[in-house]
């Protein structure tokens, strides 16, 4: 379990977007607030944690754009293990600086589907590192879960949860705590049109895996697993896309509105709620709750920028 290791992240209100989707009330659980700045760190402090010590201690491999090579970089050095984090060449800089400040040793590999798991799985088997999958693993869906958990718990009914799609391992653990506590609950996943796979494989019935998915979301460009697609099948409602402008605005909602530094991947559910695609009758006078995944953003760029203003 993640309780006493992980943050029990806060929840956030706004009025203004109540009044804006006519929602009853919506509810923000910021998961940017989490250790590592995202909800990964749940998933892989429960999976590495259940590794037996003996196998653990040789070492522990993962392959992820960002957000997951941290969290696994950081429980790695909590447990005084070696960490091996396999990494697209075109990953967030911020996102493997902040890997290699937790100690972990990045390996870079091509930008491809299936390059990274690849060549991590390789490399597992020629060091004997244990391999931690960033999402299609039940440990880590388990522990992904306990967001939904701390979230209904605290915020009590709650109608409608909106929650990210990449992997599914979000989505995934999320739905099956929700609809265990609630299941009249109905939970909707929002994704990132760019990277539709979810989407496809949820209207057709089978896994579709993405192809050379281009969106700002970066955490969300990986397909559906094989053990997270029959759980979104079971406990999930309906899944549905955003655009890249609604991405954008969602942040800058989140930024400008509420105060919150959000990633794109993050604002993904307020993009789709904001969006009008989710039918009105379902938001409208409801307890409405939304996951916020990370917080974990380049803004070099945007001090660089403000740096020149002053300069000049």
């Amino acid at each position: 379990m993640v309780s006493g290791v992980a943050n029990k992240t806060p929840i956030m209100t706004s009025r203004t977007l109540d009044s804006i989707t006519g929602a009853k009330r919506v509810v923000v659980k910021c998961e940017n607030f989490q250790r590592t700045g995202s909800f990964k760190f749940r998933g892989a402090w429960n999976c590495i944690s259940h590794i037996p010590v003996n196998i653990r201690n040789k070492g522990i491999i993962a392959h992820s754009s960002g957000n997951f090579a941290q969290a696994v970089a950081l429980v790695a050095k909590i447990l005084k293990l070696k960490a091996t984090i396999v990494m697209p060449s075109n990953a967030n800089k911020t996102k493997i600086q902040a890997t290699k400040e937790y100690d972990a040793e990045v390996v870079y590999c091509g930008n491809n589907p299936g390059d990274r798991a690849k060549m991590a799985e390789e490399l597992a088997l020629q060091y004997d590192y244990r391999l931690v999958h960033p999402f299609d693993d039940y440990h880590v869906i388990f522990g992904a879960g306990t967001i939904a958990l701390e979230l209904i718990k605290s915020a009590e009914l709650i109608d409608l949860l909106l929650v990210p799609v990449g992997g599914g391992g979000l989505i995934s653990g999320c739905s099956i705590a929700a609809k265990e506590l609630n299941p009249r609950i109905k939970i909707i996943g929002i994704e990132p049109k760019n990277a539709d796979d979810a989407y496809r494989s949820f209207q057709l019935g089978e896994r579709v895996p993405v192809k050379n998915p281009d969106t700002i979301a970066d955490g969300l460009r990986t397909s559906v697993g094989e053990k997270t697609f029959p759980i979104i099948q079971k406990y999930v409602d309906d899944i549905i896309t955003v655009t890249e402008e609604q991405i954008i605005d969602a942040m800058r909602f989140y930024w400008e509105r509420m105060k919150l530094v959000v990633e794109p991947s993050g604002a993904v559910p307020l993009a789709g709620l904001l969006s009008g695609t989710i039918e009105p009758s379902i938001i409208k006078g409801k307890r409405v709750g939304i996951i916020i995944s990370g917080g974990n953003i380049d803004l070099s760029d945007f001090f660089s920028t403000l740096k020149q203003k002053i300069l000049t």
